[in-house]
């Protein structure tokens, strides 16, 4: 690969290598080598691995705000989309194997509106609620961040892709989720206002290198769906999950950091989202999904697809951040430091 334009000067640094398959993928967008991994070194890569989900978060990235140094045509480079394409089978082929299947969206969608009655030991917010301990909350803030300074974005690639009802009422959901036009109310944007208010840094990327493999999977689920056409089904199915979800654990999270002393601009986030995904599960359930089903029904598979496989992805990174947690050590893969004053 070669790039030969001017490169992005506002993107975040380029991450450490955690592997063979990072390294030549970092080395290749530093301009340090040519040398990329082959489809043999993917296919027998561990496919939930640090290596292997840091190098699709790389590529991925591509495709939102880039890195420094890294030339935007590197996008689009026939090289990398063809590494990418290869982790990209490892990755999904294990996530079907190991997503439980579900007979029906009806049966996908029933299971997220059962809440649990009181904390059953698998739940990061009732952990974080309970114990109300700062540095936990700053722990599950900078791993999120990930995600959530650039919230909304990945979905946002599903709407050319569907027609109709579910189409409007899918715009109409985003709307919301980008501020419903005020910058300052754009989700990201309170994000970066929550971080802040705990005294974390608020660049975009700045804790990737921290981020464990379980926590880049849940976001590279997000960009797998969103740039793949044919996961159309999939991507409405992980939205749906995100909407139905937020209300009673962003209840509890600002609960949480209420209890830490938190300001109200961390608090603002999680109470945003208790208001306002309240009325978005109602949306999502019965025109997003309603509408793509009423247009392509044969989808259906897909969208339960996308549901569960959500679950057993955020399963995972729970079980991580609550081992870790209960021993009284980091779930990330190095220290964020002191407070940023």
């Amino acid at each position: 690969m070669t790039v030969t334009e001017q490169p992005c000067s506002t993107a975040p640094a380029l991450p450490c290598p955690r592997g063979d398959l990072s390294r030549g993928v970092v080395r290749a967008l530093a301009g340090e080598s040519a040398e990329l991994p082959g489809p043999e070194d993917i296919a027998h890569a561990q496919p939930y691995s640090d290596d292997l989900q840091l190098c699709l978060y790389l590529l991925y990235e591509l495709h939102y705000r880039g890195f420094e140094g890294v030339g935007e045509l590197c996008e689009w480079d026939p090289d990398l989309l063809r590494v990418r394409a290869a982790a990209e089978e490892r990755f999904i082929t294990a996530l079907r194997a190991d997503t439980p299947t579900a007979a029906s969206v009806d049966e996908a969608l029933g299971e997220l509106l059962v809440e649990p009655v009181g904390d059953d030991g698998h739940s990061v917010s009732h952990h974080l609620k309970a114990g109300g301990e700062l540095w936990k909350l700053r722990e599950y803030a900078a791993l999120r961040s990930l995600y959530h300074l650039k919230e909304a974005d990945p979905h946002l690639w599903v709407v050319p892709r569907l027609r109709g009802r579910a189409k409007a009422a899918m715009v109409a959901i985003e709307f919301d989720e980008f501020g419903g036009g005020r910058a300052e109310d754009i989700h990201a944007q309170l994000f970066a206002d929550l971080m802040a208010d705990i005294g974390l840094e608020t660049s975009y990327g700045g804790y990737l290198d921290a981020a464990p493999a379980q926590a880049l999977a849940t976001v590279n689920q997000m960009s797998l769906f969103g740039l793949h056409r044919r996961l159309r089904g999939a991507l409405v199915g992980h939205f749906a999950t995100v909407e139905i979800t937020s209300p009673p654990g962003s209840r509890r999270l600002a609960q949480a950091l209420r209890k830490a002393g938190a300001g109200p601009a961390a608090l603002r986030f999680y109470e945003e989202h208790v208001e306002a995904d309240a009325v978005h599960e109602q949306v999502v359930r019965r025109d997003v999904i309603g509408g793509l089903l009423e247009d392509e029904p044969a989808l259906a598979p897909d969208i339960a697809f996308g549901i569960r496989s959500t679950g057993f992805l955020e399963g995972r990174l729970g079980e991580h951040l609550l081992a870790a947690w209960r021993e009284g050590r980091t779930a990330l893969r190095e220290p964020i430091g002191d407070a940023v004053p």
